[in-house]
């Protein structure tokens, strides 16, 4: 038998067709179905039902992906993940074809798994590529893996699923290397007098009090802050909908500033602990509307990057596949 690993992840629109609507004008020009005029467009669309409703708020964030060109860093960066994680399993002994399946883009979960068959494998290991777990989160790729499975011919079996790893230690030193690559050059006094501010993102509060979620999220920036010596930090919470009707995790990341400003501190040091790599979500949460919240309020404002494939991250995940059988 030949074990392989199925990475589990959200995805983001890349240039073409996505596959998603057999109509959609992006294949080619030949639909006259799908109202979406561009790749961003269809993706957010998506995500939210394809609800005509919800149009107002599909553009809203469809342009957020416009601003930054259109597309999402998130597919290629989470294929660099893979790589570094199928390298790493064979640096130690294990070789594992790993392949990628997104929820929301092509390569679709569907077609990681028929990856895996192709390359051989037998049996598989689901990666649920994010850190804390909801039901919004974790439970829903796990779903969606059993849901596609008996689409594929000749999938491979589901070995195991690689537990929590919220608290890693390879996950939080690789968050604590970002953070001191991001303040590289700053004295210890500066450091210290920063605020630390961790963020995740947003989930509707009844999921949130149903689910282990902001424990496991207060764990890792605790851990973090920790490993960094540092005396102060706080959890924030960023991309919620601004037209939902139920409350949604807090306080944001623009409160958490004016609340570390209103502390005394004159600049803060922000960590999206809860994503994964520099997608999207962060490029245009962080980089552009917390940014230019700080900017306001006066606060100096340093954005240390996600994880992505930092060598202790990569190990973090090699020890959890092994784990896991």
């Amino acid at each position: 038998m030949t074990n392989g690993v199925l990475i589990l992840g959200f995805g983001g629109p890349t240039p073409g067709c996505c596959g998603r609507k057999p109509d959609c004008r992006l294949a080619g020009g030949a639909g006259t179905g799908a109202p979406w005029p561009d790749e961003a467009a269809c993706f957010v669309s998506g995500i939210l039902g394809d609800n005509p409703a919800r149009a107002a708020r599909v553009e809203a964030v469809a342009a957020h992906y416009r601003h930054l060109g259109g597309f999402s860093p998130y597919n290629d960066r989470t294929r660099a993940q893979a790589a570094g994680l199928e390298a790493e399993l064979a640096r130690r002994g294990r070789p594992m074809p790993v392949a990628c399946g997104f929820r929301h883009w092509r390569p679709w979960i569907g077609d990681g798994i028929a990856e895996l068959a192709a390359r051989g494998c037998t049996r598989m290991t689901l990666l649920v590529m994010a850190p804390h777990q909801s039901s919004v989160s974790w439970d829903w790729y796990l779903k969606a893996a059993a849901e596609a499975l008996p689409t594929v011919p000749g999938a491979p079996a589901i070995a195991g699923v690689v537990q929590p790893w919220f608290e890693h230690p390879g996950l939080v030193a690789a968050v604590a290397g970002r953070i001191r690559a991001a303040t590289s050059g700053w004295s210890a006094e500066r450091f210290a007098a920063a605020e630390l501010v961790f963020t995740a993102h947003a989930i509707p509060q009844p999921v949130e009090q149903s689910s282990p979620y902001r424990r496991q999220i207060e764990i890792t920036a605790r851990l973090a802050a920790e490993a960094l010596g540092h005396p102060a930090h706080r959890v924030a919470f960023q991309s919620a909908p601004d037209d939902s009707r139920i409350p949604w995790s807090s306080p944001t990341i623009q409160q958490a500033l004016t609340d570390a400003q209103a502390a005394g501190r004159t600049e803060a040091v922000v960590q999206a602990v809860g994503f994964l790599v520099d997608h999207t979500e962060v490029l245009w949460d962080l980089d552009h509307e917390a940014a230019d919240h700080a900017r306001t309020i006066g606060l100096g404002f340093t954005r240390a990057g996600c994880v992505d494939d930092h060598p202790d991250f990569i190990a973090a995940l090699a020890d959890r596949v092994l784990a896991a059988g």
